[in-house]
């Protein structure tokens, strides 16, 4: 994938010489009871190469099989160093069409290809396997994030049904839109409105969030927590019952502040 929060990106951008296939990242992040393990190092373009069915990132790669996409996985976690070495299979119950435009001019998109799916992951290094549901998504842009937006949240929830995803953004001068999907397990898409606001504790870094829900909601973990960004668990009340879901905040003017910048490459090394 393009390495969209790369420092590196930046600042090759600034200069005037950027290209984005030069600045290519696999992220991979394990959450369990051992502790979490994050991998993202970022590759040139010598060391990435891809084809209709396959993308080839340094040891790593990802590709569609049969219907499934199989990603292999072979990085160095920071800030400790250690072997991340195993593969994720996703098999998508149906694949969607369905793209919407982020902002008014359509310069950002955002697909959900799998969004109801069965993932397995098997590793090898560490020693886990599991099993349970997986989704797949796509955003693609023709400017960079923060040139559109200043902030953004987004969730999505595994209900009995399929999928329920909802994106609120504020864009550059303040003004907010949102939508809701209620996407089934065929692929089928319903937009709506999207639920009211319910505000959430800051994290340590003060990073601002809320949900979109209409029901009572609860954090059942933090899973990551950076100056610009925080990806949680949630537990909702649904009309099916209780679901879980994923749940990001994201700030773009956080991530332009030249100290996050220059944090960046501790959490993102770059091999050339």
């Amino acid at each position: 994938m393009g390495s969209v929060f790369s420092p590196y990106y930046a600042w090759a951008r600034r200069r005037g010489s950027a290209d984005p296939e030069n600045h290519c990242a696999l992220n991979v992040a394990l959450y369990g009871d051992s502790g979490h393990r994050w991998s993202m190092t970022e590759r040139g373009r010598r060391s990435i190469s891809r084809s209709a069915n396959q993308f080839l990132i340094g040891p790593s790669a990802m590709r569609w099989e049969d219907g499934d996409l199989v990603i292999d996985i072979n990085e160095i976690t920071v800030t400790v160093p250690s072997r991340l070495k195993g593969r994720v299979r996703l098999t998508p119950s149906a694949i969607c069409g369905h793209e919407v435009a982020l902002d008014p001019d359509g310069l950002h998109v955002w697909r959900p290809v799998a969004p109801v799916a069965r993932g397995r992951a098997e590793f090898e290094n560490p020693g886990l396997s599991w099993s349970g549901a997986g989704y797949h998504d796509s955003n693609w842009g023709a400017v960079p994030l923060e040139d559109s937006f200043e902030s953004w949240v987004w969730s999505r929830a595994a209900t009995k049904h399929g999928a329920a995803i909802i994106y609120d953004t504020v864009l550059k001068g303040g003004k907010s839109a949102g939508f809701g999907l209620d996407i089934a397990a065929d692929g089928r898409v319903r937009e709506h409105p999207a639920p009211p606001r319910q505000e959430m504790p800051t994290t340590f870094w003060r990073m601002a969030r809320h949900m979109r829900a209409s029901r009572p909601f609860r954090i059942t973990s933090l899973l990551e927590d950076s100056p610009f960004y925080s990806r949680s668990l949630l537990r909702l009340e649904t009309a099916d019952g209780e679901a879980d879901a994923f749940h990001e905040s994201l700030s773009l003017n956080r991530f332009q502040n030249p100290v996050v910048q220059l944090m960046l490459p501790f959490r993102m090394p770059r091999r050339r």
